[in-house]
């Protein structure tokens, strides 16, 4: 099948954003989009949750500022319900999910419908380029963009075009997301990864470009960023549960990393009291201290003095979180809806 031949010359697209709470990044994030220089319709569907900020109110001022952007509700707020929502309300050819603290860059959509039309793609997406403004924000951007905070996944640290087991958000062929019945709702987290194993498992392409650049707006917070990756730790267990083969050695680490810590440093401190060689436990909180402080140097090299005395922390909140979060999840977790 030519899957060229299912993509007019230019395209309409409908742009999906869940939110929730986001009066702090929507209004910049929805004029990236009505600003790009695309030569086909654009629509942008935002899904609503229950925001306790002012979200709700910034969006009601950008639909009457533009015939373009309109809202659906989204009452459990749970992103892949509000994904759906959206696509199930939306109207065109190619469906590209954006967040609300997302930022595309100029030329985003032109160059991802090049691409489906070039690769032949079920989805395209590109780098999820972090991008702080406070001082935290700025320490956490270095660790997301770093293989010491993420390991290899190209859509945090770039890489060849090609291939891949899934991308940043997503530029999707309609006729695909409804085949695959759009998001599974269960997947509180990971709903992107989750799609694009269907989507590959059922023989389509999800291609990888650093040609597309999304700018992401990290946490603000220690506490907010733990629970981030401690909800990414509990989700990535049920991804492995859920389907077989996709566990890796870049999923497995932060859960090692913590049980060789914590173990380890019982072990030392039992070696006081009574056994002395237990000191040996002592290694492994030692040796990922040292990895830490020095590997922090290296990927901070060229930041101010703040953010470097700050990466070491963000680093073991990210490794301590995301590996928490693996070794607790509970079975109980996930209830496919379908």
């Amino acid at each position: 099948m030519d899957d060229n031949a299912h993509l007019t010359p230019q395209p309409s697209i409908s742009v999906i954003m869940p939110v929730l709470d986001e009066e702090r990044h929507l209004a910049e994030a929805v004029r990236h989009i009505l600003s790009q220089d695309y030569p086909g319709e654009i629509e942008l569907v935002i899904a609503l949750g229950p925001s306790k900020d002012r979200t709700d109110e910034i969006a009601a001022g950008l639909c009457a500022a533009d015939a373009r952007v309109r809202t659906v509700p989204n009452p459990t707020g749970k992103t892949p319900a509000g994904l759906n929502a959206a696509i199930a309300a939306s109207r065109y050819e190619l469906v590209v999910r954006v967040d609300g603290h997302g930022l595309l860059a100029p030329g985003y959509l032109r160059t991802a419908v090049r691409l489906l039309a070039e690769t032949g793609a079920a989805n395209v997406g590109g780098v999820m380029h972090a991008e702080g403004q406070s001082v935290f924000e700025r320490s956490v951007a270095v660790a997301m963009t770093s293989k010491l905070g993420v390991g290899n996944a190209k859509f945090h640290t770039g890489g060849e075009a090609g291939p891949a087991e899934t991308v940043y958000l997503g530029v999707f062929r309609r006729e695909v997301l409804e085949k695959q019945r759009g998001y599974n709702e269960a997947f509180i987290r990971a709903q992107d990864w989750e799609l694009n194993h269907r989507i590959r498992e059922d023989g389509g392409l999800v291609y990888f470009s650093p040609e597309l650049h999304v700018t992401y707006r990290p946490r603000p917070s220690v506490r907010t960023l733990a629970r981030q990756y401690f909800d990414y730790g509990r989700w990535r267990r049920v991804v492995m549960r859920t389907h077989a083969g996709t566990a890796s050695l870049r999923y497995l680490a932060p859960p090692i990393a913590v049980l060789a810590v914590v173990l380890g440093t019982v072990l030392g401190l039992i070696s006081f009291a009574t056994v002395p060689w237990l000191a040996v436990g002592f290694l492994p909180p030692v040796g990922y201290l040292l990895g830490i402080g020095l590997g922090s140097l290296r990927e901070s090299r060229g930041q101010d003095a703040a953010v470097r005395w700050r990466l070491p922390l963000v680093l073991a909140t990210m490794h301590f979180a995301w590996g928490w979060g693996f070794l607790t999840s509970p079975k109980a977790l996930y209830r496919s809806t379908l």
